[in-house]
């Protein structure tokens, strides 16, 4: 999922943002920092820090296992005009703007962060089985790029998730490094959590064709 936590900083965070980046402002992509792993339903979710996108910004890579067939996970994953997004503790109001072809806008305000909208724009690869994001509107959102994608992998009857994120916005470097609640690593964890269990919950309304949608 996509999620703006930009007001998640707390009192200390220069003195602790100092700690945390001394000996460690070069990330490399091929060799991603474990953050964190966690052991689900016989399964782990882990969590690394990987090279930024640009200069000062930040990015993650989040990879965990869904117990659906990679058909139900897609047409779960590409429902953009639920009413499920919101249960998520994280999500205020979900929104379904506009479909074209493949490539989908969708609204969401979240608990955290600037209250206003935050516009993003979804391309479908349905072939690749892949989904890229954007924040359309990352000013208003006070941020200064948001952006990644989200591949999926048949496995054992299951699905494999690997989402990619690149951002940049005021306390990004805090909270990327921050090890405890409210951090990132606590942020994905969550997220990805959550989603095992609403897809599960969920699988039937999704489970109606054989084959994923072209």
């Amino acid at each position: 999922m996509k999620y703006n936590v930009g007001s998640i900083i707390i009192a200390g965070a220069i003195i602790l943002l100092t700690l945390c980046l001394s000996g460690n402002s070069v990330i490399s992509s091929s060799d991603p920092i474990p953050m964190g792993l966690e052991q689900t339903a016989g399964d782990t979710i882990a969590v690394h820090r990987i090279a930024p996108a640009r200069p000062g910004g930040q990015g993650y890579r989040l990879v965990y296992r869904v117990d659906v067939p990679i058909a139900v996970y897609w047409r779960f994953k590409t429902d953009f005009n639920n009413d499920f997004l919101v249960e998520n503790k994280y999500i205020r109001d979900h929104r379904f703007i506009s479909r074209k072809g493949n490539t989908v806008i969708t609204e969401d305000k979240y608990t955290h962060g600037p209250n206003v909208y935050f516009i993003w724009q979804t391309r479908l690869d349905p072939r690749r089985l892949r989904l890229e994001f954007v924040l359309l509107n990352p000013d208003a959102c006070k941020e200064k790029y948001h952006y990644g994608h989200i591949q999926l992998k048949a496995e054992a009857g299951g699905t494999r998730v690997t989402q990619v994120a690149y951002f940049d916005f005021l306390g990004a470097s805090f909270w990327a490094y921050y090890p405890w609640g409210g951090g990132m690593k606590d942020f994905l964890i969550y997220t990805a959590k959550w989603e095992q269990a609403t897809v599960a919950r969920l699988k039937d309304r999704y489970a109606e064709k054989n084959d994923v949608e072209k």
